[in-house]
């Protein structure tokens, strides 16, 4: 064949950037420069307030606003988000989970203001509550309730909004907590099997239109940095889907029975140190995703080069949009068939972890499915053992980083030097938020309000389907946080199980046996354990490094006060005031870092327990860390401080240290 005569190349995948910061005003800045420069669809980022169905001026929220993501309180805030955007042309992904149904029926409600039709709408709710309980953490309601939100969704969307995606089973936030391959695939299907059991036993949906309720399921993965094994992953991923919609649900069309799957590459293994080399690690993820034609992404989104030092810049997005924009257009990567059918040792790789998959799909539907292995906290058990044995392996040696455990020394990246090397959010930004809060409030009917509140919590209390009541409310001028308070009064709230308790720990070597004999010590000498609280305050739900430094504790000898997420710093101190304890550790990943830090600080003045250290851990900028150091706080640990054993060490010397003065 002549080159004239290529075969036609495939459309390239959506080109997505995970965006929103401050404010809507700023959002949509950003959102029409990115559109502006190639990007084909939008990616919503919320902040943590937004996602965990709360108003901006709520007391959790404080230091929250803005930081992780857009703040959107009410429809006005959806309206200037999307702004001179068009979202019946707009294919739009939110990555919202606890309050999607809010979310949806405010962005449909911004859509029929702008005078568009449900039906023209497209996009995807990301609606995967199952992976907040065991990794992200902005779960509200308990497990049966929050299935029952996803299914009205689903069962609405089918009928109002075909082109819409109701559910994004979510297997990324699973591997960033520590999941193997083969947990992540079967316990993302057995999320998938439990949302479309709940639709078909839920009547809302005729048995001869189930199938395309089926086909309206994606799926939002990860892609590690063992990039082969990420492409045997995801043809495992396409083949058990198939095999489940056929066996389990009787789809009968190829169409509705496809892996349709949306992906963002591992923010969790990009580096502190030398992060220049983030940018090879990005694109040797993004080829898992896209080598593949049979299994590949159906829409792309690239984390920045410098996200683990915290919030990109527009120019780093533009950097990683570019790089999807090369491969698809300048590659020939399009032009081909898939380049591993009939390859013995991919299929040889696929079929080992379908095993796995399967192995562990059986155990879980042993157990009734995803929602009681979430409820005796047998998933989120298995992924903190499994993170602690990545940890530890990094720690050893095993497991290779470099710049980080190896070929640690180089020169500074110029790519950091000087200010202005990553976003910083304006602290105005909160208190301009709550001004813009407090005056929709005062504008609005506020007796509408209340009828469509009313209403919303007569459907959630009957069982009907929870989307119109709540496009409603949108319409009437109902809050995010009055949204989620309705609810909360019929559903009640959660508390997932933490995992740390019953999770079996990893070899540590003998630097860890030191730090137990120094434990056994101190506390002889004091007449009772050494105690440590770690404490995760506001709302960020990234528990991860926080469930590992209490494992880890644990191991080393110390008795380990930890409840979990989203705290309020009054409550930490309380704790700490009546467990007694030796030394507090927060962690702190939203960039919230200074204000929560800072009222803990104040509150433990208050209490007169300020003689107790307190160590924070998150991704926290130099010139943040010495802000903190000032005040009061006595060690800040970032990504660069990876061997946990050496912090241990660094906290019982401080101790010692509190202790002898």
């Amino acid at each position: 064949m002549t080159e004239k005569q290529t075969v036609q190349k495939d459309r390239p995948w959506l080109f997505r950037t995970y965006s929103g910061h401050s404010s809507a005003v700023e959002t949509n800045k950003l959102f029409r420069t990115n559109l502006g420069r190639g990007q084909t669809g939008l990616s919503v980022a919320f902040d943590l307030p937004t996602q965990t169905g709360y108003d901006s001026d709520h007391v959790l929220s404080r230091g929250e606003v803005g930081k992780v993501g857009v703040p959107i309180s009410h429809l006005g805030d959806m309206e200037t988000l999307f702004k001179d955007i068009p979202l019946e042309k707009m294919n739009t992904s939110m990555t919202i989970n606890a309050p999607a149904a809010w979310q949806l029926a405010l962005y449909i409600a911004a859509a029929e203001r702008q005078g568009a039709k449900r039906s023209d709408l497209a996009g995807t709710t990301q609606n995967d509550i199952i992976k907040e309980y065991l990794s992200r953490g902005t779960y509200i309601f308990p497990p049966e309730p929050s299935l029952k939100l996803i299914t009205d969704i689903a069962a609405f969307t089918y009928r109002e909004i075909p082109k819409w995606n109701p559910m994004n089973v979510c297997s990324y936030h699973l591997q960033e907590a520590g999941a193997t391959p083969e947990q992540e695939l079967a316990f993302a299907l057995a999320t998938g099997i439990a949302v479309l059991d709940s639709v078909k036993a839920s009547g809302q949906v005729p048995d001869e239109d189930f199938p395309k309720v089926v086909g309206r399921i994606s799926f939002f993965v990860n892609a590690g940095i063992r990039f082969v094994t990420e492409i045997c992953k995801m043809r495992a991923f396409t083949e058990l889907w198939d095999e489940i919609c056929r066996e389990r649900y009787g789809v009968e069309e190829e169409k509705y029975r496809r892996f349709r799957y949306g992906v963002q590459v591992n923010s969790l293994g990009l580096t502190e140190q030398q992060p220049e080399n983030n940018v090879y690690r990005i694109l040797l993820e993004m080829l898992a995703v896209t080598l593949s034609k049979n299994a590949r992404a159906r829409a792309v989104q690239l984390p920045a080069w410098n996200e683990a030092l915290g919030l990109p810049r527009p120019w780093d997005q533009q950097w990683s949009l570019r790089l999807q924009q090369i491969m698809a257009y300048e590659t020939d990567l399009l032009e081909y068939g898939d380049l591993f059918d009939g390859s013995g040792e991919v299929t040889r790789k696929v079929e080992e972890l379908k095993a796995g998959a399967r192995d562990e799909l059986a155990r879980i539907d042993e157990m009734g499915g995803s929602i009681p292995a979430v409820e005796t906290g047998y998933m989120k058990q298995k992924l903190v053992e499994s993170n602690a044995t990545r940890l530890a392996a990094i720690e050893a040696g095993e497991q290779i980083v470099v710049g980080v455990n190896k070929f640690s020394e180089g020169e500074d990246s110029p790519l950091t030097a000087g200010d202005g090397s990553i976003l910083t959010v304006d602290p105005a930004a909160e208190a301009e938020q709550i001004e813009r809060l407090k005056a929709w409030r005062e504008q609005r009917d506020n007796a509408k309000v209340e009828v469509a509140l009313e209403e919303l919590k007569s459907a959630a209390r009957e069982g009907r389907n929870i989307m119109e009541p709540s496009i409603a409310a949108a319409h009437a001028g109902v809050t995010t946080g009055e949204w989620g308070t309705a609810l909360r009064e019929v559903f009640g709230e959660y508390r997932a199980p933490t995992g740390v308790g019953g999770a079996s720990s990893a070899a540590h070597g003998d630097q860890l046996a030191d730090v137990r004999t120094r434990v056994d010590a101190i506390s002889s000498k004091m007449g009772r354990r050494v105690k440590m609280l770690v404490g995760k305050p506001g709302l960020d739900g990234h528990s991860n490094g926080a469930e590992q430094i209490a494992v880890r504790a644990r191991d080393a000898g110390m008795e380990v006060v930890y409840e979990g997420i989203r705290l309020t710093p009054a409550q930490i101190v309380n704790a700490a005031l009546e467990e007694g304890v030796h030394v507090i550790g927060l962690s702190i990943l939203s960039g919230s870092h200074i204000p929560l830090v800072t009222e803990v600080l104040e509150r433990m003045k208050e209490a007169d327990i300020n003689d107790i250290p307190l160590v924070v851990g998150g991704i926290i900028p130099p010139e943040d860390e010495a802000v903190l150091l000032k005040a009061g706080v006595s060690r800040i640990y970032t990504p660069k401080d990876y061997e946990i054993n050496m912090i241990m060490a660094d906290i019982v010397g401080l101790i010692e240290q509190n202790e002898a003065a």
